[in-house]
């Protein structure tokens, strides 16, 4: 008899401590969420759209900053059918939205955007949100720092979800800058 359990690819592991160092508790979960959630859609790395499921999950001022509105519910809807239809022309490539060159050399402080595990969009978004943090005082990145660096990059999965919700993503990454300096 055949095994009938779907392989799932191995998903590289990275410097978890540098990934983790610059995020709060909240971010480090969505994270390991969005983690979890490409192992479980069979991907290789976490893209942004994992990110953003993963925010809007498990983050209230995420959930807030997008009005918790019928647009919340299409992103999400859109998001769960990932693995069943929407997203399957995603699978088996890696998103690189050509905000950063796929092979970077990192400088003091950056992340690499090819860390393992992670597409080039993704990892960009995540140094993103740090640097907001940074340049606000912040040690820590948060949720919504995470946010506005995925609605400005118009190339990426996460946009392509917020803006098929109804989400203006321009619009969305001004407001939060606004409301968190």
């Amino acid at each position: 008899m055949q095994n009938r359990t779907p392989r799932i690819p191995h998903q590289p592991t990275s410097n978890h401590a540098d990934l983790d160092a610059g995020l709060t508790v909240e971010l480090a979960t969505v994270v390991t969420g969005a983690r979890r959630r490409a192992l479980r859609d069979g991907d290789r790395h976490i893209d942004t759209a994992h990110l953003l499921h993963s925010l809007i999950e498990s983050d209230p001022e995420v959930r807030a900053a997008l009005d918790e509105g019928p647009q919340l519910a299409k992103m999400l809807g859109y998001l769960v059918q990932r693995s069943i239809g929407y997203g399957l022309r995603w699978q088996g490539s890696v998103e690189d939205s050509g905000a950063v060159p796929v092979v970077t050399v990192p400088g003091p402080g950056r992340r690499d955007p090819g860390v393992a595990g992670w597409s080039p969009s993704a990892a960009s978004a995540m140094a993103e949100a740090g640097e907001r943090a940074r340049r606000r005082g912040d040690v820590r990145a948060g949720g919504l720092d995470l946010l506005a660096a995925l609605a400005m990059d118009h190339e990426c999965r996460a946009v392509e979800v917020l803006e098929r919700a109804g989400v203006d993503a321009d619009r969305l990454a001004a407001r939060i800058v606004r409301a968190t300096g």
